[in-house]
């Protein structure tokens, strides 16, 4: 579930912004001395405290990364030394990409970590920590999809520090989305004069109200791409529902037919239901993404109705396996084939009986065509908008290793994805945020799995079967 702050409306907020900018910078313009900012010493974010050994709450980490991408607790500074925290912080922002790097000791408290820092920090982004000897990240959908995210961290398991956090942030800053956050600025060292701070203040606000109007432009634009994959997914999926209303219809089944007991009659009303679901969600469908509950009713349709079919005949009761690959109205699978697309690599995939003997005699499939605009071609090689269609009849666990090689496992693999068309197969972005936004709490928890059930362990960045998302800690 996301925790969802709202704020008013930006135009609005743009004149007392301008106030509260020009009133803070006169005040940093007097000539009393201030102490350096994070930013100006960008290798650890500093902080003051009575203890200097003490480690810091999740609410002064959070401060810290919004001045800096790294931060270094004072209980934690053997971890890296100074060169090579400075090393790190340069990379990071001459990227200009929303990496986050945290160094803790041992032992910091782990439940719920990575969801309070990313809370704590307000900044969709990528997020790193590694505590004492153990690894793992977490990141917004909309910058990175959880399976990269995995390999990121499985790639890098068993470093030292230094090597360890050098290896993420190149490969993590090769493959992620989105651009650094404005409030880490720049680098500079000693203050500026009052002249300098409040024509600085004026460009903020005059570069508040452009960046609005850029950011509504882009979520207008994303809108629009949103609108054209649902109606391109619509003719898809009435073509699905469609399809099954008439499977039921030639069940010729009648809950109260010699011979029916209450088991066929809860499969009849099962399918019945998931017919009724399919149609209600596609009538309320306002993203591509809610497809996927629609597909996902359809699947579990089928599949009582499979249960229906066998207890009618006195056969075994079918297992419960996805649909076939090449066709999800093909009903269940019964067993898994190999198979190799075009220009791909060989893997198996679920099929029906039909396909599975297709293949066995060297022939092609009967594979699920849809309209594209270079004519009929199988859903996996038609675009990025089947994805949410595709999740719902497989699940995000099993779809990768189905479509790897494909054009749409492709795109569905690539960090933009996620901005465009959602990370986790089927799954937008929260709330429109890309990388380096300020969306504070209003970000998807599932994002940020926790840190326990495997975290520094190997096990590829999947904390209590989080796999890269943030819901949860450590």
């Amino acid at each position: 579930m996301k925790a969802v702050v709202r704020v008013r409306s930006l135009p609005r907020l743009l004149p007392a912004l301008a106030l509260t900018a020009l009133a803070v910078l006169a005040v940093l313009a007097a000539p009393a001395q201030r102490p350096a900012a994070a930013a100006d010493t960008p290798a650890v974010a500093a902080r003051a405290v009575a203890d200097p050994v003490a480690a810091a709450s999740v609410s002064e980490i959070g401060r810290a990364l919004r001045a800096s991408p790294l931060y270094i607790d004072p209980a934690a500074v053997g971890q890296l030394s100074a060169a090579e925290g400075d090393a790190l912080v340069r990379r990071i922002r001459s990227a200009d990409k929303p990496l986050f790097l945290v160094v803790l000791p041992a032992g910091y408290p782990t439940a719920k970590l990575f969801t309070d820092l990313r809370t704590a920090t307000g900044v969709t982004g990528l997020y790193a920590i590694r505590l004492g000897d153990r690894f793992d990240a977490r990141a917004d959908s909309s910058v990175l999809p959880r399976t990269a995210v995995r390999n990121l961290v499985t790639s890098v398991q068993g470093e030292p520090a230094a090597a360890q956090l050098g290896d993420f942030t190149d490969r993590a800053l090769a493959d992620m989305g989105g651009s650094a956050p404005a409030s880490w600025g720049g680098t500079g060292g000693g203050g500026p004069s009052a002249t300098a701070l409040i024509t600085a203040g004026a460009v903020v606000v005059a570069g508040g109200a452009g960046a609005y109007v850029l950011v509504r432009r882009n979520r207008q634009r994303r809108q629009q791409e949103q609108r054209a994959a649902l109606e391109q997914l619509r003719v898809v999926v009435d073509e699905d529902i469609t399809a099954f209303g008439e499977e039921l219809d030639r069940l010729d089944f009648h809950p109260a037919e010699a011979g029916a007991d209450d088991a066929m009659r809860a499969d009849y009303e099962r399918g019945l239901d998931a017919y009724e679901q399919a149609k209600q969600y596609m009538a309320q469908a306002a993203r591509p993404e809610d497809v996927r509950a629609v597909t996902q009713a359809l699947e579990n349709g089928r599949f009582s109705l499979a249960q229906l079919a066998a207890r009618r005949s006195g056969q075994p009761l079918p297992e419960r396996r996805p649909p076939c690959f090449f066709d999800p109205r093909h009903g269940p699978s019964v067993a898994d084939a190999e198979w190799t697309p075009p220009g791909g690599t060989a893997r198996r995939v679920p099929v029906c009986a039909a396909d599975g003997a297709r293949l066995a005699d060297g022939r092609e499939p009967m594979a699920r065509e849809v309209d594209t605009a270079a004519g009929r071609r199988p859903y996996w090689d038609a675009g990025p908008a089947y994805g949410p269609w595709a999740g719902g009849y497989f699940g995000g666990g099993l779809l990768p290793g189905l479509l790897v090689g494909t054009l749409l496992g492709g795109m569905m693999a690539n960090p933009g994805y996620a901005a465009g068309y959602g990370s986790g197969y089927g799954d937008f972005g929260a709330a429109g945020y890309e990388g380096g936004d300020v969306s504070g709490a209003d970000f998807d928890t599932g994002d940020f799995g926790d840190f326990g059930g495997g975290f520094g362990d190997g096990g590829g960045g999947d904390f209590g079967g989080g796999g890269g998302d943030f819901g949860g800690g450590f």
